[in-house]
């Protein structure tokens, strides 16, 4: 996988929660869930009459009533009201809230001052039912009063009190109503950031799974392209080795490419760059692989550059060399050929790398082995492309190209194929150039 190309953009924050599960995330309840107001809200109005009951001159028989009754609501909320709204029970919401009118119903009808605990009141309505069944319990509350005022009272005029008792009921609902409407689209809202964070926390577990595999199908390519390669190389100069009566030569070879294999473990365990660009250009790198490949197999193979040579960017001269070492693997392998010819050419906007050997051939039914596969992967990681053509007994050519950043004019255009073969000095053999697309 390129190093440039991210596995995962940086999340965008959808709360002020950090990057936790979200179910461990939010350990305070929303501001909806919240009673703590509510309950004191309705302590402050049950006491505020109770209170007065005793400070101003009433009868004994009024104070009885107003503290008892009103007292009576707060235990009233703990063991019904306060489990009613947090379980969202509507059956025992509707005992709780039946409850409360019953038992504000004789402080009502009683003291005029006992109608301060509406104040807290009119909101337990709201938060057991929904809006419109709310109303009619708000109604129901103030029903007590309103028959005091209307029928118990001397000299009341009961135009204004309908007058504040409608404006009373009507705030009620306009508010109610309000706040349930709210408090849906932030519940709403609420599921919605939880299941994006949900979402968030389950892409990040697949990214990084997701890295975790291709750094690892990433490595295995590394590791076929260097060191496997490497050491089917020194298992065959060994061989050749046995075969001939002086094998200084072979077990020279054989050291060197073990330590060149060495040298490619370090780096792969380091940098993960490839050892033949590491203080070379790409040119000089593919020609140490073509020259080295023909003095290991003693085939005739050669190189050529064509076009004005530049510097590519790592990823791309990464790919080419890898798809280099790769194709002439595959030709010591599987073309039983006797010459090899590799060639670089340096287009404008592109650069294109071929092999070309005189083997057995491509057999396109065959499917393709994981070497070429993994080649594959590489060349369209970098948006270039892989070709692979052949008949049987007539050769192979294989050509990749990759796009450059820098397109370059260049009065000398390079050839559509690989250069002829050459000896294994690296010189051509004066051949000239192939006269069939490589």
């Amino acid at each position: 996988m390129p190093d440039d190309v991210p596995l995962e953009e940086p999340p965008r924050r959808v709360s002020l929660a950090d990057h936790t599960e979200p179910s461990a995330r939010r350990t305070e309840p929303h501001a909806w869930e919240s009673l703590r107001g509510w309950e004191l809200l309705l302590a402050f109005g049950l006491l505020l009459p109770t209170s007065t009951a005793f400070v101003i001159d009433v009868p004994v028989r009024e104070k009885v009533i107003v503290a008892s009754c009103l007292g009576a609501i707060l235990p009233l909320y703990v063991l019904f009201g306060r489990p009613a709204i947090i379980r969202g029970d509507r059956l025992r919401g509707a005992v709780y809230i039946g409850l409360l009118i019953a038992l504000f119903t004789p402080p009502g009808l009683t003291a005029s001052y006992a109608t301060y605990a509406l104040f807290g009141l009119c909101p337990q309505c709201f938060m057991v039912f929904p809006a419109r069944r709310a109303m009619i319990a708000v109604t129901a509350l103030n029903l007590p009063a309103m028959i005091r005022y209307l029928f118990l009272v001397e000299g009341a005029e009961p135009f204004n009190f309908l007058v504040v008792a409608t404006i009373v009921v009507v705030f009620s609902a306009t508010f109610g109503i309000w706040m349930e409407r709210i408090t849906r689209q932030s519940e709403e809202r609420a599921a919605l950031i939880e299941e994006l964070e949900s979402s968030r926390a389950k892409v990040s577990t697949l990214s990084a799974e997701r890295g975790a595999q291709a750094e690892r199908e990433r490595l295995a390519g590394e590791i076929h392209d260097t060191l496997a390669q490497g050491f089917t190389s020194i298992i065959m100069l060994l061989q050749a080795a046995e075969a001939q009566p002086d094998p200084s030569r072979h077990l020279a070879l054989a050291m060197r490419t073990a330590r060149e294999n060495l040298t490619e473990a370090r780096l792969l365990v380091t940098t993960l760059s490839p050892a033949p660009l590491d203080g070379s250009t790409l040119d000089e790198a593919l020609r140490r692989l073509t020259n080295r490949f023909g003095e290991e197999t003693n085939l005739s193979a050669g190189f050529e550059a064509y076009g004005r040579s530049r510097p590519l960017s790592a990823s791309a001269e990464v790919v080419l060399v890898r798809a280099a070492q790769e194709g002439l693997a595959n030709v010591r392998k599987h073309a039983d050929a006797a010459s090899v010819a590799v060639s670089i050419a340096y287009r404008d906007g592109s650069v294109r790398l071929g092999l070309r050997d005189d083997g057995r051939g491509f057999e396109p039914s065959g499917g393709e082995g994981y070497g070429l596969r993994g080649m594959r992967a590489r060349v369209e990681q970098v948006g270039g492309t892989l070709t692979v053509k052949g008949l049987p007994g007539e050769g192979t050519v294989l050509e990749v190209v990759v796009p450059t950043d820098r397109p370059v004019l260049t009065a000398d255009d390079s050839p559509e194929r690989p250069a002829p073969p050459t000896d294994r000095t690296g010189q051509s053999d004066g051949t000239g150039r192939p006269d069939q697309e490589g």
